[in-house]
């Protein structure tokens, strides 16, 4: 079974990495790339989806880390 998908969301003047549905933030980061590693940690972890908001809100990537046996090529 997957967990909850994992997003890197801007923060403040942060990054910030939240599962699907939380209010709070499981970490917090300076840089949106030390969000994005932080977070696809936790999403294989989790075996979920790891989903990279732009800094106005908007998705700009998903790297999915569950057990799907046909993952997005990319």
């Amino acid at each position: 079974m997957s967990g909850k998908n994992q997003h890197v969301v801007p923060h403040n003047d942060r990054w910030a990495i939240k599962g699907a549905g939380n209010q709070r933030a499981t970490s917090v980061h300076d840089t949106q790339q030390q969000a994005i590693d932080a977070g696809r940690e936790i999403a294989r972890k989790h075996q979920s989806e790891l989903v990279i908001h732009r800094p106005d809100g908007r998705i700009r990537d998903k790297d999915s880390h569950g057990n799907d046996p046909f993952p997005p090529k990319g």
